[in-house]
């Protein structure tokens, strides 16, 4: 298994503050020397999309936790196999289903932040998407960023430190580390190692998802994600064909929902029979009885937060289809402009360049701001089949094929 090191070798940056901040904690919990600088409790991680905030957290907790005595983030070690297969047990990885982080959500961080580390120096509590923390679940941990107890380590991920994205009272008590976006090749070595795909699948998996490193890992393992991003390029084709355009976006919307099910169906019914375990069905007496009678609130809960998760995996889906159109109209416009770029989806050259012949440069612009526009109104909950017809019917109008 990769070192960290090797792991963050794309990202020098980043390698290096997080192997220096590792030498620091290794010294302050061995009693040898106070933090100093290189090393805080609470961190802030942010970047783009798919930069792989997540990836270089986890590899920052390995680096705290390895038990290597020369070298710091081996990747050999137990605790750095368990940091990077994400069961390790002092460890406390936080990743939302829902839209928002709740103030419930975070008071169990609280209480689990305040534990001793059991196998290992340091506990430690990462946060991803930390930019959907609600006010009040972010006011809930402000207390445990501030003062972590000792040995605790608290890593948050979010897109910036912008005030719309993460809460400027946190980030005042965070050190801020920047994770930029990795290098196809960086994305198609991890690829290859990871997963087994071929080199040029990879590097086209890289390529398309915009050096998104979760994405990229998708386009190569899953075949559903592969169809649905195939399923949307092919809608500027459709465009062309009256109506049609917007019956293969109901198939695709309706394909989108199926795979939601999917992943939803057996992961909500494990939930279901847990929680029914824990208030005591199927148990006997008085007690067990009262218990389930009194459980309504905990069931209606449960079914609020699977139908959160639910549309979020669903709005996801839909955002980075959109995110793909997109990327097949900025090809169209590269090529219409003779701008000597890279394309964002080269397996579909043809139907970019045919794009670019037969609408205008402005067109072209207009498409994108459709689809732009679209993912604003998805966003803010319009019921996405409402702004997809909208989008389509600008984009007709803007390729002239109305």
């Amino acid at each position: 298994m990769n070192s960290v090191a090797q792991r963050l070798a794309d990202t020098p940056s980043v390698r290096d503050t997080v192997l220096s901040a590792a030498r620091a904690a290794r010294a302050f919990a061995r009693g040898e020397a106070e933090l100093g600088s290189a090393m805080a409790h609470a961190w802030i991680l942010t970047g783009p999309p798919g930069s792989g905030r997540s990836v270089a957290a986890l590899a920052f907790a390995a680096a705290l936790e390895c038990s290597d005595p020369t070298e710091i983030g081996c990747g050999r070690c137990r605790h750095c196999r368990d940091v990077l297969a994400d069961a390790h047990t002092d460890v406390l990885h936080i990743v939302p289903g829902g839209l928002s982080i709740s103030i419930e959500e975070m008071r169990d961080m609280r209480r689990e932040a305040a534990k001793l580390p059991t196998v290992s120096d340091w506990r430690i509590v990462i946060i991803e998407d930390a930019d959907r923390l609600t006010g009040p679940a972010a006011d809930a941990i402000l207390k445990v960023v501030e003062e972590p107890p000792p040995h605790t380590v608290i890593i948050m991920c979010a897109p910036s430190i912008d005030p719309e994205d993460f809460s400027p009272t946190l980030r005042s008590r965070c050190r801020h580390l920047y994770v930029p976006y990795p290098s196809v090749d960086h994305i198609v070595d991890l690829l290859v190692a990871e997963t087994g795909a071929s080199p040029e699948d990879a590097r086209l998996a890289a390529v398309a998802s915009g050096r998104h490193i979760g994405r990229a890992r998708r386009l190569v393992t899953d075949p559903e994600a592969q169809k649905r991003r195939a399923t949307a390029l092919k809608l500027a084709e459709m465009v062309f064909h009256r109506d049609e355009v917007f019956k293969a976006a109901t198939g695709f919307l309706k394909g989108v929902d199926k795979q939601v099910k999917e992943m939803s169906d057996e992961q909500d019914a494990e939930e279901l029979a847990r929680l029914e375990r824990a208030l005591g069905k199927g148990g006997r007496g008085k007690g067990t009885q009262k218990a389930m009678d009194g459980s309504a609130g905990a069931l209606s809960d449960l079914e609020k937060a699977q139908k959160t998760r639910r549309n979020r995996r669903r709005r996801d889906f839909i955002d980075l289809a959109l995110v793909d159109l997109a990327g097949l109209y900025r090809d169209a416009l590269m090529l219409s402009t003779g701008a000597e770029v890279p394309l964002t989806h080269p397996d579909f050259e043809g139907l970019s360049r045919e794009l670019a012949a037969k609408v205008s440069e402005p067109g072209l612009v207009e498409c994108l701001d459709a689809i732009t526009l679209a993912r604003e109104h998805i966003s803010v909950n319009v019921t996405p089949t409402i702004a997809i017809d909208g989008m389509l019917g600008r984009i007709r109008l803007a390729c002239g094929a109305s």
